[in-house]
């Protein structure tokens, strides 16, 4: 029954989703290409298909190496790329090419998913992270599709939430066949929510795994050089209440540091226009990449394309990793640890809690609790090199150490494709 209900309310809500979505697509016209996709009316795909679904930018990333190892192992497969937002299948599209096929996810309706794996006819569903769809999962798993939950995580908050619901959300959980658990926290969750103990593994994180194209290395490098011999601090994955922050900190850090330059990327591509005005309002000689604009008298560089965040990462000297300033939750910070790069993130870091606890415990990350704080931490890696060296080495040691899930989530998934 509750099931039933939720099924009516996704219906009665798809009409107001597709008019905000057309109404979005007013100055994102690419929200309104493919948009039948999103009712289910997708190419047909043929042969052994793998489906991924990821749902944003981060979980398309983290999906790469696992994508790249499981073509590598079976390359008569058909990957599927599915995401929910057209930032995410941007990402998957400059990461894969041809190599992969792509659509967006189809909208939770009982009647879109059916036409969805009517098209797609999918030998197994592969879910990054935690996309908890009943339709998709129900209707997958009542066709014989096997559900995995892969780098699964589950907050404290979320697990409390879910079980408010347990009436409808343990028979969901029944039916995912595998849930590839980052820590033992989280698979303790899971089990809590309904999913058997027999179907949770504790893994570990494929984040860990990071996998750095020698494309993204080749390109960070140019930029370096371009860079010169400048103090560089990029601002990853920034969210509305933290630019102004970011923006003063570098303020401060400019009176010590003159030619230091920051890298600043918003999350979100619909911001990029309202933080170049911010930064012209703050008064800072701005550089846009989207126009190639020259670097030598900014001080401020605005990231507002698309799927470069792993590069600039790359060519900064420090990372501070966005949304952590603001109750968001936090980004991956594995993707400058990965560089070797120093690592500071705000106090708000719960959707990444085993990660941070790791970098942690090895002096991989500084936390900071706002903007001066902040501007203390730069100004002390920027005046001691072989402090600034040490802290990047030290998260760089914490990803290595931590690598393997990469390997164990692909294992799961071959034995039952």
């Amino acid at each position: 029954m509750l099931q039933f209900i939720y099924s009516q309310l996704i219906r009665l809500a798809l009409p107001f989703i597709l008019l905000r979505l057309w109404w979005q697509g007013r100055q994102a016209p690419e929200l309104r290409i493919n948009w039948q996709q999103r009712l289910g009316f997708v190419p047909r795909a043929s042969g052994t298909v793998v489906w991924v679904h990821a749902v944003s930018v981060g979980e398309t990333i983290a999906a790469a190496p696992m994508v790249r190892r499981l073509l590598a192992r079976n390359p008569n497969i058909t990957i599927l790329m599915t995401a929910m937002t057209d930032t995410g299948q941007t990402q998957a599209m400059k990461m894969f090419g041809d190599q992969v096929q792509y659509a967006y996810a189809p909208y939770d309706t009982p009647g879109a998913i059916r036409r969805f794996l009517n098209r797609v006819n999918p030998r197994i569903l592969v879910i990054m992270e935690t996309e908890i769809w009943p339709n998709m999962i129900r209707q997958s798993r009542s066709r014989g599709v096997p559900v995995f939950l892969i780098n699964a995580r589950l907050s404290e908050r979320s697990a409390l939430g879910y079980e408010r619901v347990k009436r409808l959300v343990a028979p969901i959980m029944r039916s995912i066949s595998w849930v590839a658990a980052q820590a033992e926290k989280d698979a303790e969750r899971f089990r809590r929510i309904g999913v058997a103990a027999s179907k949770v593994a504790v893994t570990g994180s494929v984040k860990f795994d990071v996998d750095i194209p020698d494309s993204v290395r080749a390109a960070s490098r140019q930029l370096k050089n371009r860079l010169s011999e400048r103090p560089v601090w990029i601002a990853g994955s920034t969210h509305e209440g933290e630019d102004a922050q970011l923006l003063a900190a570098h303020q401060q850090l400019l009176q010590h540091k003159p030619d230091a330059l920051l890298i600043i990327v918003p999350r979100h591509p619909e911001r990029f226009e309202s933080v170049a005005d911010l930064i012209g309002r703050q008064g800072f000689p701005l550089a846009r990449r989207s126009l190639g604009d020259e670097l030598s008298n900014a001080q401020v560089y605005l990231g507002d394309t698309m799927g470069e965040l792993m590069m600039l990462y790359g060519a900064s000297d420090v990372a501070f990793v966005g949304g952590s300033l603001i109750e968001r939750g936090g980004h991956n910070p594995l993707e400058p640890a990965g560089w070797g790069v120093p690592v500071i993130s705000g106090p708000n870091v719960f959707n990444f809690e085993t990660i941070y606890e790791r970098l942690l415990d090895d002096g991989g990350v500084t936390l900071v609790n706002d903007g001066d704080e902040l501007f203390l931490r730069l100004l002390a890696l920027f005046s001691n090199t072989d402090e600034r060296h040490a802290s990047g080495q030290r998260a760089l040691l914490v990803v290595n150490k931590n690598k393997g899930a990469l390997d164990r989530v692909v294992d799961g998934i071959i034995e039952r494709v």
